[in-house]
């Protein structure tokens, strides 16, 4: 009978150890969670002041914990999709001192909507990340933040390796 009493004395502590352990690590390390609805308007250098040359493009950032997911959806100026690239992949780094994010992308995949052609910022980054993916099996972008505004929930941002500026709204 002693040893029953000691077995469950033990249990219960073991068992609250544990839950304490849990709860510790939670708050000692939450999860990071970063949304982005990020918007900026192209121009194509090589088509000048031609509307066909001019897009907008619209970027949804997704990243909790390690996970991440990124969709770029390009659309003509009439509002009508010209084409969208999605990847995901996972965080890598942040460095809270510089605002910045680095990312490792796995997948993506493509698509596109308009029949004269995808916007140039659309091929430059099919272009760098299948080269990367290819060749490396990932493909690594960042996203610095150049100005924030959190009372307002706003930030402009760049993305590399595209040198893209957005302006973003934080999304809590």
């Amino acid at each position: 009978m002693n040893r029953k009493l000691l077995w469950g004395i033990n249990a219960i502590v073991l068992i609250a150890l544990l839950i304490s352990v849990s709860i510790s690590y939670r708050y000692l390390n939450p999860s990071e969670t970063l949304m982005l609805n990020c918007s900026s308007e192209l121009f194509d250098r090589h088509k000048g002041d031609s509307d066909k040359g001019r897009h907008y493009l619209l970027v949804d950032v997704i990243a909790k914990g390690k996970q991440a997911q990124f969709n770029y959806r390009y659309f003509n100026l009439d509002g009508s999709p010209a084409g969208n690239i999605s990847m995901k992949g996972s965080l890598l780094n942040f460095d809270s001192d510089a605002h910045k994010y680095a990312f490792s992308v796995k997948t993506k995949e493509e698509s596109q909507d308009d029949e004269q052609g995808r916007p140039e910022h659309m091929q430059y980054l099919s272009y760098v990340s299948s080269f990367n993916l290819d060749n490396k099996g990932m493909h690594n972008l960042t996203i610095e933040t150049l100005d924030l505004d959190e009372q307002k929930d706003y930030a402009i941002v760049l993305f590399q390796p595209s040198n893209t500026v957005c302006g973003c709204r934080l999304v809590h």
